[in-house]
């Protein structure tokens, strides 16, 4: 998940602290791209301006509510805020998030999702979802949440103004992925965090030609190969020794999976370009978007990766979101974490 497995190590987390905030400081002097403010006094150009249903009511009167299926708490606090949500007049439909198929029947219902678990949940939401262009809202009961918006105590006392429309949204880049077998798209996939091609069960390395906008780049023996967005930058591609991106940004980073005599170095690459992974293997091989749709692989199988057309759209309340405030903060949680 985003966040998964990061330094303990205290020298590396205070070189860490140390680049992070010299970054903190220069993005504070740029202009934030991409975010628009509601419900925030004068409305400039900029802004994010409230959309109209046809009979000129305000949306974000609609609301989904996804669950945890295996956390109670999920669940008790969701109906806590659905009884709420009522009580504003508002509609209100609850499912686990891992009703897929549910969830994507009843987006078409709704102008709000607010998710209730850590941030696979979060994750999970955005892909079954994507295409529906709903913002969604993110209350943590995981263990890190990264991605998480609001903690479970102050969910209920920020509902009134999340109803009213003081919010602001933020879009996250997302992939697209074609998966190609004897040359025809066999599946397409939606990702918000990584699309990675890598071996099975067996401990095997995977040999993967990777070609740039139609270019061979290299080949890469390895345990895969992740594509990932700057949201899924803290993700798997960290575990793999992959740089953090800023996540307003539409870059794609491009990570090696345990390489061996190989080129090792992750690449960052603009959001237009497509990645193709073509597969050579005599063992088991997968393809996993975001960890957690499974496609087994066969020899000569191809994955091409692009920026997909749709983005995710998460509701932020209060002062702007911080990002690298955020991220130390996740990186000394997960030294409490790993020193217990």
């Amino acid at each position: 998940m985003v966040g998964a497995e990061l330094s303990t190590h205290p020298t590396k987390c205070a070189i860490i602290g140390c680049l992070l905030r010299s970054r903190e400081q220069q993005l504070a002097q740029q202009p934030c791209q991409r975010i628009g403010i509601v419900g925030a006094g004068k409305v400039g150009a900029a802004a994010y301006r409230k959309r109209q249903l046809p009979t000129g009511k305000v949306l974000m009167k609609r609301f989904g509510l996804l669950h945890h299926p295996k956390i109670a708490e999920s669940q008790s606090l969701a109906e806590e805020v659905r009884t709420a949500l009522l009580a504003f007049g508002a509609s209100v439909w609850r499912a686990s998030a891992w009703d897929e198929a549910e969830v994507s029947k009843k987006a078409h219902e709704s102008d709000l999702l607010i998710t209730f678990g850590g941030d696979g949940t979060i994750v999970r939401t955005a892909r079954t979802t994507a295409g529906h262009n709903l913002p969604i809202l993110a209350v943590n009961l995981g263990r890190l949440g990264f991605l998480a918006e609001l903690q479970a105590w102050e969910v209920l006392d920020r509902l009134e103004p999340l109803v009213n429309g003081h919010y602001w949204l933020e879009e996250r880049m997302m992939l697209h992925a074609d998966l190609e077998r004897e040359e025809r798209i066999i599946r397409s996939f939606e990702a918000l965090n990584d699309v990675v091609v890598s071996r099975g069960r067996i401990a095997r390395v995977v040999r993967v030609d990777t070609y740039v906008d139609g270019q061979f780049l290299t080949q890469y023996v390895a345990d895969g190969v992740i594509v990932a967005t700057p949201t899924g930058s803290t993700a798997y591609s960290l575990a793999a020794g992959g740089p953090i991106l800023d996540p307003r940004l539409s870059d794609m980073l491009l990570t090696p999976i345990a390489p061996h005599l190989t080129v090792a170095t992750a690449l960052v690459l603009p959001a237009e370009a497509s990645v193709r992974l073509e597969l050579s293997t005599e063992y088991e091989a997968t393809c996993t978007v975001d960890g957690q749709v499974h496609v087994p692989l066969n020899d000569g199988d191809a994955v091409t990766v692009t920026a997909s057309r749709h983005v995710c759209r998460f509701v932020h309340m209060g002062k702007q979101h911080d990002f690298y405030r955020t991220l130390l903060e996740r990186l000394k949680t997960r030294r409490r974490i790993g020193s217990r």
